[in-house]
């Protein structure tokens, strides 16, 4: 005859409201940070692409047309497949966030800047750019976009290694609240457990009891952290909509396949943590009182 579970350990406790709380929210952190590393390695990869193969040139003393002469020159190049000199209006438009509207005064001589970009493929196109200005007699600067993406990538390697750490912290500091819950559910049913040492239970037995307590209350925290995550996200995406322009540098959360699958697994794993945390707090403290 099957073991009447029920009876023997309720499947829910009002006492555990506080637990189901903190596992709850535990799982909703975690969520988030997950999605956040997830979506900050996408923002890595998307901004360095865009930014390999692209120069900038500055020219020193140069007019509109030996600006034009100049990206005449590089587009004529090996492995340059666009090169192309700003206009009056794109150059003031970027020292404008700096010296406003009115930009610098008309009798400042401000450099002349030309937009490169190269073939992915193309070896030592920086170093070639610019001998080919300074043979041609122009007074050139070659910034070369992939040397930032160095710094950038690794910048935000730390900030992902972060939020995988903090999600790393929150799982176990779940698994260590449940298994100070287990010890405390276990205690308060002592008499209940010499009682099935008495009938001839096994200590695996009563582990089992707790487990599935345990399971079930982790994989319901865990759904509702993960609904508040996935609630929040969809909310932050929304405000992110209808704010301002955003910065292609910074990480943007989105609901896509892999963000669901995160969420999808989260009660999965609270509730298997949840699980094995109570089955080995209840074997070992079975074991040091024997």
């Amino acid at each position: 005859m099957k073991p009447r579970e029920n009876s023997l350990l309720p499947l829910e406790d009002a006492r555990e409201a506080a637990l189901f709380f903190v596992v709850g929210a535990l799982c909703f952190l975690a969520a988030l940070a997950a999605l956040s590393a997830k979506s900050t390695y996408g923002a890595a990869r998307a901004w360095t692409a865009e930014v390999e193969g692209e120069y900038t040139v500055s020219l020193s003393g140069a007019d509109a047309t030996a600006a034009d002469e100049a990206a005449r020159l590089l587009a004529g190049l090996d492995g340059v497949i666009t090169a192309r000199a700003f206009s009056d209006a794109e150059i003031n438009a970027l020292l404008e966030p700096n010296f406003g509207k009115s930009g610098l005064p008309a009798d400042l001589p401000v450099p002349r800047l030309i937009a490169v970009t190269g073939a992915a493929d193309a070896e030592d196109l920086g170093a070639r750019i610019s001998i080919a200005l300074h043979d041609a007699g122009h007074s050139a600067a070659v910034d070369a976009h992939a040397e930032w993406a160095g710094d950038v990538r690794h910048m935000l390697s730390i900030s992902r290694i972060a939020a995988l750490s903090i999600v790393a912290l929150l799982s176990a500091t779940a698994i260590a609240v449940i298994a100070f819950a287990t010890h405390a559910a276990l205690l308060a049913r002592r008499d209940i457990v010499d009682v099935l040492h008495v009938a001839g239970a096994k200590d695996r037995f009563i582990a089992g009891l707790f487990e599935r307590r345990f399971w079930l209350l982790g994989l319901r925290a865990g759904t509702v952290g993960a609904l508040v995550a996935l609630a929040s996200v969809a909310i932050l995406i929304a405000l992110g909509r209808s704010g301002a322009e955003r910065s292609g540098l910074l990480p943007q959360l989105s609901l896509d396949f892999p963000d669901l699958a995160v969420l999808v697994v989260t009660p999965v794993i609270a509730g298997l943590a949840a699980r094995i945390a109570a089955g080995i707090t209840v074997m070992r403290s079975l074991r040091s009182v024997m």
